[in-house]
């Protein structure tokens, strides 16, 4: 392929280039293990006569400067550097920064939607960047959240991640990617699996607020918010093209996977674009050597001529069926027509093969000899967003800044189940449009004050159609949906928010939201005999926050807050038919109210010398009118049939209340020039109101876990021996929900189902070669325990190495 008829490729991008070597005019400032642009680098001589800011890609002239003279480059996230800048142009006009081990200076955007500094913020709030996410190279989105050894992922399936913060998961806490809301209308109380949709290798950097985040994100808030943001188009700093971008590979043992990615940057002085593309191939999980002999998987069902059979599994650590493959896409458009104006536009598109649910696929049936499901596997999990957002700075007396958001998400995923030896394949189907719109506005400062406020719109549109196939004479027929077809979930909402300094040492922040909810949804008679035609809920919510950031030392920080969340009722909460368990089936129930949580915590973050900083936080939420499943009953039944089988009703009502509290503890330590200790440690405890007024463990309170990282790093290498821990879940400390779902779980000396703690040992590293060539070497679960994490329906991964290659242009 040429771009000019009588010009190769290879000429062409000579002379294209030529211009970016000429001169060295310009240097680029780069994070030394991550290889990305650091903008806001502030870069001067020793008599500050000379000073000048890096861009957004990380450029900035030097021109200025002398050939011998000392150039320093300052950042609030990265250790101070100087070098000559002959020194520069002999390293090929690029610097690269080293992140500082601890950031209290570091900027975040979670809180208020605007960029803060994390010293005045009274809310925890943890950060995974790109140096995180390129060293730990993680295979999903679920698992970088895990890596940072502050949040609990539990997994159905391979194909899945539901991630846990402080007691609660699912739908009470929020999932976003660039500020827009990722959770819709059929979010469910079970766990979910979207968070697999987003590409690891599209993220630039990962926020995590812990506790409610109602205040900026509404329904759904309570637990936490997780906010992805993905890398943006860079611009070039001149009017010549700028190119840039990487190719990568990842293959793992323990269950064969082969991952390929490729991005490439072009960039104007005004305009840009970012193309993303990931593909990715998981085969069957391999479990560990030593451990319970429950978790091994010796017999698997096989189809044959349209009849089932059991066979035994050659290999019992081989986890049949388990693998899928995935494929992602980012595109990034760009436009900066002056300094106060910032276009972005983002298209994202993921889609996953069929892939197994695999805790349903080990359930035993009625008589324990056998297994129940013939087939249990969701179809392909496909999302799609076009995010449009518009930025405005230095705007008038009502604002600093402004940001206007637009967003468009489109959710396909379906279920299909055949019970052993039957014919009939019940499938259900659901798609889901989300729109968005928001418009933010961040206020001069005046005095010490700084306000920020806003208003979201957000509606949801729901299909859902379900069928039943026969598979041996191939016929399809209509059958029960999962939800009520054609329902809709809308909610509008205003908030503001205010940070005053009433000290240099003391930060007060505060702010309030009302949302109001309505439900529109519509029951089909076709297949049940509903006791109503219609839901129609309206409903409002206010909530608020208020929290104080203390330093009564210049190395020591102490928060605390108080805030308020709350979740509406969704289409899933009223309108959902399914089964919940073997041998029960949740109806829907139209006469919901939100659910509330009052949250309290507080923090301590002691610098000692600037070789060890520990901190700490306590926390306690307390939840009324709970969404929780209970019995229930359906035209005055408490048993009605269910895909040919007698079910127990039950439905999500506002039936209990329930508290959570825990410790979080964690410690940086510099041991010796490049050596550093990290670790982490969660305790969670959970409680909720049972119907008859005793109380049960919480089902979502994930048992103590934690970390300890023994690091080494010095360019071009980086190192990493860690621990990962899981404490017990014994049978006393089971949610009563978890108590049947002996399939998953060890049995105890009792007999009873319980989670036995586990550890494991791994090693990962990085090195960086000449010319931007990046190999990361990975081995996890060294001792290769077989363990499976609580809550989850398959077993972790045995022995597994892991290696990457990565080349930068």
């Amino acid at each position: 392929m040429k771009f000019f008829p009588n010009r190769p490729i290879p000429i062409w991008l000579l002379f294209l280039w030529a211009p970016l070597f000429m001169g060295a005019q310009q240097i680029t400032i780069l994070d030394r293990e991550t290889g990305e642009p650091v903008a806001d680098v502030a870069v001067f001589n020793a008599q500050r006569s000379t000073s000048a800011i890096s861009d957004a890609s990380g450029q900035v002239p030097i021109s200025g400067f002398g050939m011998r003279e000392r150039i320093f480059f300052r950042h609030i996230g990265y250790q101070p550097l100087n070098l000559t800048r002959r020194a520069i142009e002999n390293q090929g006009n690029r610097v690269y920064l080293e992140v500082q081990a601890e950031q209290l200076q570091e900027v975040v955007m979670s809180v208020s939607k605007w960029q803060q500094q994390k010293r005045e913020v009274p809310q925890k709030i943890e950060t995974i960047g790109a140096a995180d996410v390129a060293f730990g190279n993680p295979q999903t989105a679920a698992d970088l959240l895990q890596q940072s050894g502050k949040i609990f992922v539990q997994k159905s399936q391979y194909g899945g991640g539901s991630p846990m913060i402080r007691g609660f998961a699912t739908n009470r806490v929020l999932l976003a990617v660039d500020g827009v809301r990722m959770n819709n209308a059929i979010f469910r109380g079970g766990n979910l699996q979207n968070v697999l949709s987003i590409d690891p290798f599209a993220v630039r950097k990962t926020e995590v607020l812990f506790g409610p985040g109602s205040v900026i994100y509404g329904s759904d808030a309570i637990g936490g918010v997780m906010n992805f943001y993905t890398r943006d188009a860079l611009l070039s700093p001149g009017d010549s093209l700028m190119v840039a971008g990487s190719l990568e590979y990842r293959t793992a043992t323990a269950s064969g996977e082969h991952t390929a990615h490729g991005r490439v940057n072009l960039g104007f002085e005004n305009w840009g674009m970012l193309t993303s593309l990931t593909y990715n191939h998981f085969g069957d999980l391999r479990m560990g050597s030593h451990g319970p002999d429950s978790y091994l998987r010796r017999r698997y069902v096989v189809t044959e001529g349209g009849t089932d059979r059991l066979e035994d599994n050659p290999n019992p650590l081989r986890q049949v069926p388990s693998g899928y493959d995935q494929v992602s896409l980012m595109q990034k458009f760009r436009y900066k027509p002056a300094r106060q104006w910032d276009f972005n536009l983002g298209v994202h598109f993921s889609e996953t093969s069929d892939y197994a649910r695999y805790d349903r696929l080990i359930r035993p049936d009625s008589d324990g000899d056998g297994l129940r499901s013939a087939e249990w596997y969701y179809g392909p999990q496909k999302w799609f967003m076009g995010n449009i957002r518009m930025a405005h700075t230095g705007g008038n007396k009502f604002y600093e800044g402004m940001k206007l958001s637009a967003a468009y998400q489109f959710f396909e995923e379906s279920r299909n189940d055949r019970d052993f030896g039957e014919d009939i394949l019940y499938s259900t189907r659901e798609r889901v449009g989300a729109y968005s719109l928001n418009l933010d506005f961040e206020t001069r400062k005046v005095g010490d004050l700084r306000l920020y406020y806003g208003a979201e719109y957000i509606g949801n549109s729901v299909r859902s159609d379900g069928s039943e196939t026969n598979v041996q004479s191939g016929v399809r027929d209509g059958g029960a949906s999962r939800y009520p077809d054609g329902s809709s979930w809308q909610t509008v909402a205003a908030y503001v928010n205010g940070s005053y300094r009433f000290k240099p040492n003391l930060t007060l922040l505060a702010g309030m939201r009302y949302s109001h909810v309505w439900i529109d949804a519509e029951f089909d008679p076709t297949y049940y005999d509903f006791p109503f035609e219609d839901a129609n809920l309206d409903n409002g919510a206010l909530t608020g926050s208020l929290g104080i950031s203390w330093f009564p030392g210049r190395n020591t920080q102490v928060t605390l807050n108080g805030s308020t969340g709350f979740r509406a009722p969704n289409i899933d909460d009223i309108g959902k038919i399914f089964d919940s368990e073997p041998g029960s089936v949740v109806v829907p129930n139209p006469d919901l109210e939100p659910e509330y949580a009052y949250n309290a915590e507080l923090g301590v973050r002691q610098n000692i010398r600037d070789r060890l900083v520990v901190k700490g936080s306590v926390y306690y939420t307390y939840l009324v009118d709970a969404l929780v499943r209970r019995d229930f009953t359906f035209n005055g039944e408490r048993t009605i049939p269910y895909n040919g089988e007698p079910s127990n009703v039950q439905a999500i009502q506002n039936a209990a209340k329930a508290y959570v509290y825990g410790v979080e503890l964690g410690f940086d330590a510099s041991l010796a020039e490049h050596w550093s200790l990290l670790g982490n440690y969660t305790i969670t405890e959970g409680v909720e109101e049972e119907e008859d007024g005793s109380e049960s463990p919480a089902r979502h309170a994930a048992p103590d876990f934690a970390d300890l990282h023994l690091v080494y790093s010095k360019y071009p290498l980086k190192a990493s021996f860690f621990l990962n821990y899981n404490g017990e879940v014994p049978f006393e400390d089971l949610a009563f929900s978890e108590r049947s779902k002996t399939f998953i779980y060890a049995s105890d000396a009792g007999g009873n189902p319980f989670s036995p703690a586990w550890y494991t040992l791994n090693f990962r590293s990085s090195y960086t070669f000449p010319g931007d060539y990046r190999l990361t070497l990975a081995v996890e679960n060294l001792t290769d325990q077989r363990y499976r994490p609580y809550s989850s329906g398959i077993a972790a991964a045995g022995i597994n190495v892991i290696a990457g290659l990565s080349m930068r242009f």
